[in-house]
């Protein structure tokens, strides 16, 4: 065997760990000419997608059934950001845990004029739109349908910015978003009159329904508070199982994105004080379901919350 037969394994070997590493170094979400979008949550992948259409090439950080609020991006999740001409997140503290890195890419954007577009979907927001609980914005902005077609024309505004060119499709696109959205709030407006109104009680995991409760008539009362961070106490348990219990309230909901032991722990609670309230069913609450379910979209999502809500609490 000749020297340059021994060599080949080894060049080989070489050229594609560099091949990889070159890869890897200039990665860019999507590589494509289309205009390329990283999105934080599902909710705002899909808004992308649908606001971008044909024009962009859209990558979401957060699968479904992921949790925001604990959510630490990865040096990967950094390099698509680095490399994409737009990030869109959703704001009001939401990824609470990428506060530095949302940051950095806008103090990059402004001083050094890479043409990279970062987008805030809260932005579009008004301060007289925003819940705030004991001083902290709630940023589950999503569960208001009106507010949500606002975020959508923010996302709309930034994304015809950095594609100035294409600023026709995505003001259709927009135009065709919103009339789903209108036929969406109509839907759980209607879902909603099929409940009584004093049973019009929701009690969930945590709470991220305050949006929700105010754009459409329901009393939300979350076990932990607006953010994750914070693990449900003793104290909390029996405060909503004392509610629960006096007010025969029908059924609990636990969410996807949460694991299901502290709505297990206030129901066995409920029972303790002579009251049996139900397990009405699991809610899409910080990110969409999957496609096999048919809630991988907002709209979706938003439909199956309404449905179950409303099978679990008519009479």
């Amino acid at each position: 065997m000749t020297l340059l037969k021994k060599r080949l394994p080894c060049l080989a070997v070489m050229a594609a760990v560099l091949l990889a590493f070159a890869a890897c170094q200039g990665e860019k979400p999507g590589k494509s000419d289309k205009l390329t979008v990283v999105t934080t949550t599902t909710m705002l992948c899909d808004l992308a997608k649908q606001i971008g259409g044909d024009c962009t090439e859209v990558w979401g950080l957060m699968g479904s059934g992921v949790d925001p609020h604990q959510y630490r991006a990865s040096a990967g999740d950094i390099s698509k950001m680095q490399n994409a001409d737009a990030v869109i997140y959703s704001g009001l503290h939401l990824e609470g845990k990428m506060g530095d890195v949302f940051a950095s890419l806008e103090k990059s954007e402004n001083s050094e004029n890479t043409g990279k577009k970062v987008i805030c979907a809260a932005d579009g927001l008004e301060e007289k739109d925003i819940i705030y609980n004991d001083g902290v914005p709630d940023p589950h902005i999503w569960f208001d349908v009106h507010l949500w077609s606002l975020a959508a024309e923010e996302v709309a505004k930034g994304l015809t910015e950095a594609d100035p060119e294409n600023e026709v499709a995505y003001k259709n696109n927009l135009e065709e978003y919103k009339k789903q959205l209108a036929e969406l709030d109509s839907y759980i407006r209607a879902k909603t009159e099929e409940i009584p109104q004093g049973q019009r009680v929701l009690i969930t995991a945590h709470d991220a329904f305050g949006y929700f409760g105010r754009a459409y008539g329901y009393d939300v009362r979350g076990l932990q508070g607006i953010s994750t961070a914070t693990e449900a106490g003793t104290a909390d348990v029996s405060r909503l199982a004392d509610f629960i219990a006096e007010n025969k309230i029908r059924a609990v909901f636990v969410e996807s994105s949460l694991p299901v032991k502290n709505i297990q722990a206030l129901m066995e609670a409920v029972k303790s004080r002579g009251f049996e309230t139900s397990l009405g069913g699991s809610l899409y609450s910080d990110s969409t379901g999957d496609g096999e379910t048919g809630t991988d979209t907002y709209i979706g999502a938003f439909k199956h919350n309404a449905d179950v809500i409303t099978e679990a609490l008519k009479p």
